[in-house]
C-alpha cells in the first residue's frame, strides 16, 4: 500500500488513558492503564499516532498563510462568491488583522501541534520502559514540536514557550532569539535517537534528516529570526543530508509526478512529507481540491494544455466525454508578476500551470456553451440571452474590469476564466464522491538542501564538498530544463529557481521574506509596505485565553 497510517484509533485510545469515566463499583476488565500502555514499540508507535493526524489536519491553512499572503497565490472575488469576511483579500494585500481567520486559525493549529506533543511526550516518560524504543519515540515528538514551533516562530515571531503537559501557569512571549535557540537545542538533542533509515518504514516520520532539514532553514533565515547569520551551519546541516547518499534529484521525467496522487515512499526527493488519504476523514489537501459542486468537467481539464500539455496516466478523457459548461473551479491563481518567472520554454515545471487556450487530450479544443451575458455581464448587444460558445482559454491576472483598486473580478465566464491556475498537486480523477485527495505533500524535499547550500554559499558561507553555489543550482536546473546552464549566479537568479521550484509548497513567504521581496507591489492593489508584517500578530483569541501574551509590534 502506498499510504501510511498513523495509528488513528490511537486517538480512542489515549482517550481511555486522559478521560476514561467508569462507574465506581465496576471493576475494569479491559482498560489500557499505563502500567500496560505503552510499553512496545509497536504501542510506543501508536501512542505516537495523534502528533502526526494534528499534522495533517489544517496544513492547508498553513498553505493558505504562507502562499496567499504573497504573490505566489491570489483568491480574488467574484461577486458573492469568496468574499470569506475578506480574510483572503486581507492576506493578499497585506491589511489582515489579529482577527482575520486565517492568522487566528493557524495559530490555534500550530499550538494545538504542541499541545499534543506535550501531552505523549509526558504519557510515554511516565509509562514506557527504559531503553532505545522509548528514546527514538520520545526523539521523535521532540521533533514534530520543533517543526511546531519552527512553524510559530517564522509565523509570528515572538511566541510562549510551553513545554509541560499539565502547567497551569500562562506563559507570556518568549523572544524569537530565544524561540529560535529552544528549537536549535531540541533538534541537536534529539538527533542521535532518530532514525537514519528511509523508505516505507520511516516515511512520514521524523528521521535525522528531517531535524537537519529544520536546522537548515532555521540557520539560512537566522538573519531575520535572530539578526544574527548562520550560513556555514546552514551549510553544515545540509551536508549531512548530502552526504548520506539516501536522496537524489529527481529528473524531469519524474518531476511532476512527485505531485501526484500516486506519490509516496518511492520519491528520491522526499525527506518529510505528510500523508494524505481520500478515504480517512481529514484527507482533505485544498491545493489538490477543486470544486466538484460547481462543475466537474474541470477534472478531465487538467488532461491537456497549450501551455505543454500534462497526459495524466490516471485519467485519458476525449472530447466526446458529453460534458458541457467546462471552466475553471475555483479561484486559486497566481498573480502576473510571479508568473513571469516561469519564462524558460525549455523547463518541465511550466508544466505544472494552466495557461491559454484548453484542449482535449485527443487535440480537439474545450468548448464552453453560455449566453452572451454569461460571457460577459457587461453586454450591451442585442440578445443578451441568446446562446453564445466558446474555446476555454485561460488569462492572466491583471487588474480587475471593475476598476484598478477592486478585489472583485466580476462573476462571468471572463472572471471565471481570469488567472493562471496551479495544478502541481494533480487531482485523483478517480475519487469522484469526497474533496479528499491521495497526493502526499512534501515539506521538506532534496532539491531544497542543495539550493539552501547554494544560498548560504552565496551569502557568505564557506563552500564545501567542492561545491559551489553555481554548481550546485545548476545541479537542480539540469534536472528541470534542457536550457543551457548557468554561466553567472546572482542572488535573483537564486530566488528565481526558488520560485519555479517550490510552488505551492508553502515556502514562498519564507523566501519573499528573506530576500527582501515581501513589500513589493503585485496582483490586485498588494501596495501595503509595512514591514511589521513580515510577522503575523497575536490572534484576538489567544490574547483572550492567555491576558499574558504581548501583541507583536505594529498591531
Amino acid at each position: 500500500m502506498k499510504k501510511i497510517f498513523f495509528g488513528i484509533a490511537s486517538l480512542f485510545v489515549l482517550a481511555f488513558i486522559f478521560s476514561s469515566c467508569h462507574k465506581i463499583e465496576t471493576p475494569p476488565t479491559a482498560e489500557l492503564t499505563p502500567d500496560v500502555y505503552p510499553l512496545t514499540a509497536a504501542q510506543l508507535s501508536s501512542a505516537a499516532g495523534p502528533i502526526y493526524i494534528s499534522l495533517r489536519s489544517d496544513y492547508q491553512g498553513y498553505w493558505f498563510l504562507q502562499s496567499c499572503s504573497t504573490d505566489e497565490a491570489v483568491l480574488p472575488i467574484f461577486a458573492t462568491d469568496w468574499i470569506d469576511g475578506n480574510k483572503y483579500m486581507e492576506l493578499h494585500r497585506h491589511t489582515w488583522t489579529k482577527d482575520n481567520a486565517w492568522v487566528a486559525g493557524e495559530w490555534s493549529y500550530m499550538t494545538n501541534m504542541i499541545g499534543t506533543a506535550n501531552q505523549t511526550i509526558s504519557v510515554i516518560k511516565a509509562s514506557a520502559p527504559e531503553g532505545a524504543a522509548k528514546n527514538t519515540s520520545l526523539a521523535e515528538l521532540k521533533t514534530m514540536r520543533a517543526l511546531a514551533y519552527f512553524m510559530m516562530l517564522d509565523c509570528y515571531g515572538n511566541v510562549p514557550l510551553d513545554t509541560l503537559y499539565g502547567a497551569t501557569d500562562l506563559k507570556t512571549n518568549s523572544p524569537r532569539a530565544k524561540v529560535f535557540t529552544y528549537i536549535e537545542s531540541e533538534l541537536k538533542a534529539s538527533i542521535p535517537y532518530l532514525k537514519t533509515t528511509t523508505g516505507t518504514a520511516t516515511y512520514g516520520l521524523p528521521t535525522q534528516y528531517l531535524a537537519y532539514s529544520i536546522l537548515a532553514k532555521m540557520y539560512l533565515n537566522a538573519a531575520v529570526y535572530t539578526g544574527t547569520a548562520r550560513y556555514d551551519d546552514c551549510i553544515a546541516a545540509c551536508d549531512k543530508i548530502i552526504s548520506s547518499g539516501l536522496y537524489a534529484i529527481e529528473p524531469a521525467s519524474t518531476y511532476l509526478q512527485m505531485f501526484y496522487p500516486t506519490n509516496g515512499p518511492g520519491q528520491k526527493e522526499f525527506i518529510f512529507a505528510i500523508p494524505f488519504d481520500a478515504s480517512t476523514s481529514n484527507g482533505y489537501w485544498f491545493p489538490a481540491r477543486y470544486d466538484l459542486n460547481r462543475n466537474l468537467g474541470i477534472r478531465y481539464l487538467y488532461s491537456g494544455s497549450t501551455s505543454g500539455g500534462i497526459t495524466d496516466p490516471i485519467m485519458n478523457q476525449s472530447s466526446g466525454s458529453g460534458l458541457n459548461n467546462v471552466k475553471p473551479s475555483g479561484p486559486r491563481m497566481t498573480t502576473s508578476e510571479f508568473y513571469a518567472y516561469f519564462n524558460d520554454p525549455n523547463d518541465v515545471r511550466n508544466k505544472q500551470w494552466l495557461t491559454g487556450l484548453q484542449y482535449w487530450p485527443d487535440g480537439q479544443p474545450i468548448m464552453v456553451n453560455t449566453t452572451n451575458l454569461g460571457y460577459n455581464q457587461f453586454y450591451t448587444g442585442a440578445s443578451p440571452a441568446a446562446s453564445y460558445t466558446y474555446q476555454l482559454n485561460l488569462t492572466p491576472l491583471t487588474t480587475s474590469r471593475l476598476g484598478a483598486t477592486s478585489y472583485d473580478l466580476g462573476k462571468d465566464e471572463i472572471a471565471w476564466n481570469t488567472g493562471y491556475r496551479n495544478i502541481k498537486y494533480l487531482p485523483d480523477y478517480t475519487n469522484t464522491i469526497s474533496r479528499n485527495q491521495n497526493n502526499d505533500v512534501p515539506i521538506f524535499r532534496y532539491s531544497d538542501i542543495v539550493m539552501m547550500k547554494a544560498e548560504a554559499i552565496f551569502r557568505g558561507g564557506a563552500p564545501t564538498l567542492g561545491a559551489t553555489a553555481l554548481s550546485l543550482i545548476n545541479s537542480v536546473r539540469s534536472n528541470r530544463t534542457t536550457s543551457a546552464a548557468l554561466t553567472t549566479l546572482a542572488l535573483d537568479d537564486i530566488y528565481a529557481e526558488r520560485c519555479r521550484e517550490f510552488t505551492w509548497e508553502a515556502w514562498h513567504r519564507n523566501d519573499m521574506i528573506r530576500f527582501g521581496k515581501f513589500e513589493t507591489s503585485y496582483g490586485l492593489g498588494k501596495t501595503n509596505t509595512d514591514t511589521y508584517r513580515r510577522i503575523f500578530p497575536i490572534p484576538s483569541t489567544a490574547m483572550a485565553t492567555n491576558p499574558n501574551l504581548v501583541q507583536n509590534p505594529g498591531y
